[in-house]
């Protein structure tokens, strides 16, 4: 497994270098970058969790189902603890982009591609469960804390979310035992092929527009990003060693957990006028340094 999370690394080492001298080369703007990256979550990641409830119905797999459900609400709880104990009130300071940035990780984008190299549709069948409670807690929790508001308002766009739908969709396929047609799954299969590829342009143009010589001057950026990538992972490996289920539960959610910074901060940022500057600087800080990070969680998690 090692081996295959190294040559994992690699690649998505290659194609965000790919997709940072595309920006770079003006062969991508910011506005196509944006739509690839809304193109990869309202239609390919979607696929990709519906084509990962296309199996056979069995007890063991709807029950360690439920586990992960317990495991990904583990996974935040340390995550929220960790965040709220290191990271204190401070006049001046942007405490709920750092808490958010924390908290919840681009367990999408990131978290898919790796999920799938290690265990193909099985992975992303449990790490729909990680999805589920970010979709459910960035919307309310994480929206909370960017606006400043106590209002659940924006949790009715949880049902609204592509990833959500697919999900539902997907669990009424499964338990219904309803098998898409070969012709339209082998169709469906090539659009879920693009998900690594595009995800990992968008992450390369991303870092390519953060001005990482100026983040080198803050060295407040790469604290919250040694919180995110090392100590919220390493928090969930020990309790995961107090829980021993199945490792390709714990494994599904330790890399969905040691996933970089969810862009959704950025984008909460800008539509409640917030710095969302430093938002996109630690998300472009956490995705870079994720590439060395996210395997070294699942080989020290191997490890162990």
């Amino acid at each position: 497994m090692s081996q295959v999370i190294l040559q994992q690394a690699f690649i998505m080492l290659i194609l965000i270098l790919i997709g940072a001298g595309c920006f770079r080369f003006r062969l991508l703007s910011k506005e196509t970058v944006s739509e690839i990256s809304k193109l990869v979550l309202t239609v390919v990641n979607p696929i990709v969790i519906l084509l990962a409830y296309q199996r056979e119905l069995k007890a063991e797999l709807v029950a360690n189902l439920g586990w992960t459900f317990l495991l990904s609400a583990l996974s935040y709880a340390i995550a929220m603890a960790i965040s709220y104990l290191a990271i204190r009130n401070k006049e001046g300071r942007e405490t709920a982009i750092e808490r958010f940035s924390c908290i919840y990780s681009n367990c999408g984008f990131m978290g898919i591609p790796l999920v799938q190299a290690m265990f193909d549709y099985e992975g992303v069948f449990y790490l729909t469960a990680f999805v589920t409670l970010f979709n459910l807690l960035a919307w309310t929790h994480g929206v909370m804390q960017i606006s400043g508001q106590k209002s659940l308002r924006s949790a009715a766009k949880v049902l609204r979310s592509p990833a959500i739908i697919a999900i539902v969709l997907g669990m009424a396929l499964f338990f219904a035992q309803i098998t898409i047609p070969p012709l339209l799954t082998e169709t469906l299969g090539m659009v879920g092929s693009l998900n690594t590829p595009l995800a990992m342009f968008v992450a390369g143009a991303t870092i390519a527009q953060t001005n990482l010589l100026g983040v080198l001057k803050k060295p407040r950026v790469f604290y919250i990003s040694f919180l995110k990538l090392i100590i919220i992972p390493a928090a969930v490996i020990g309790a995961f060693l107090l829980f021993p289920f199945d490792s390709t539960m714990e494994m599904t959610v330790l890399a969905a957990t040691a996933a970089p910074s969810a862009a959704m901060c950025t984008m909460q940022c800008l539509n409640y006028r917030k710095n969302a500057a430093y938002a996109s600087e630690l998300f472009g800080v956490t995705t870079l340094l994720s590439i060395a990070s996210m395997p070294l969680a699942m080989m020290v998690y191997e490890l162990l």
